[in-house]
Order: C-alpha cells, then structure tokens, then sequence
C-alpha cells in the first residue's frame, strides 16, 4: 500500500493555469481595498446551507485554506447575522430550513446584500420542481446577486466577490456574476 502512495509524484493543481497564486493575490488585494474603502477594513459574511448537498460549502471551506486564505483580504465568515454584511445561501431552500433562512435574513442589519450561491440556491437545481424544497433563495427571501456553478470554484467564488464589491457603487440589483 505504502508503495503505490509513493510511487504516486506530487503535482500541485492551479485552479486555474492563467491565474495562479500570483493571480490569487492581485485578486484579493482588489478584495481588499474595496472592502476597506466600502466596509471600513473588512466584509463580514454569514452563510446559510438551506438543504444544499454540501458541495458550495466546501468551496467556500476552500476560500479559509492556506492556498486562498481570504481572511488576510479582509473576508470573514460570521456565526451570528447581525454581524454580517452579506448573506450567502446555498442549496435549494428546503421546507425545513425555509423559516430559519427568513429568520437570519431579518435579523441582519442594513443594508442586506444577498448572494445565491450555486445552482440549487439560484432556481433549485437538480432539485427544481421537489415538493421538499422552495427552488430556490429567490422564491424566500430578495436575492441580490446570483453565483451559478454546482459548485462554483473558490476562485470563481472570489472573482464573483470581486464584482460584487465592484458593483456595489451602483444600486442593488438581481445580478447573475458570469464566470
């Protein structure tokens, strides 16, 4: 056993070829000065997981690695929403988490920037159309902007970030962040 895991080279996978680690750290460091500039050093946001498979909340774990470690650009996650400048929602809003997602939306101070995040979230994904599920954040609480993807890539997820904060400058709107 110990032989084959060996025999195996190490190969580090960029997530994307163009973009790199260098890409990764111009990145965040445009992340970084909008967020000081828009939310006085640092953007807080609060995920809600409405019955999602889990795979848009292991990308966003991703963004907390050593490799992206959006922290050191300023992006926090957030247990409590009154803390949160952003909410994101993945899954496709189950029955069961329905009234927890209007709960933590209104709890949230002003302005609320929420963010769809993955296909479920978007319309309900695989799951559209289920007796179980409301297809989607949109049909609960307002949805600002959308990410698609099932999952998204955490560097998607930071370029959308990005435009978002880029975005904000102008009036809240429904918007779909193209990858």
């Amino acid at each position: 056993m110990y032989a084959k895991i060996f025999s195996i080279k190490n190969n580090l996978i960029s997530p994307n070829p163009h973009q790199g680690v260098g890409g990764i750290l111009s990145l965040g460091k445009k992340i970084h000065a909008l967020t000081k500039k828009l939310f006085s050093g640092s953007l807080a946001i609060r995920v809600v997981t409405a019955g999602s498979t889990n795979a848009c909340e292991q990308e966003l774990v991703a963004l907390g690695n050593a490799f992206y470690d959006v922290e050191r650009f300023g992006v926090h996650f957030v247990a409590s929403p009154r803390h949160a400048d952003m909410l994101i929602v993945t899954g496709p809003v189950s029955r069961n988490m329905k009234e927890a997602l209007i709960r933590t939306y209104e709890a949230m101070p002003e302005p609320k920037i929420v963010v769809a995040l993955g296909d479920d979230a978007i319309d309900g994904g695989l799951f559209k159309g289920s007796y179980a599920t409301e297809d989607g954040a949109a049909q609960v609480i307002p949805v600002h902007y959308q990410i698609p993807g099932d999952p998204p890539s955490p560097l998607e997820i930071m370029n959308s970030l990005l435009q978002i904060l880029c975005d904000l400058d102008a009036p809240i709107r429904t918007k779909r962040i193209k990858p």
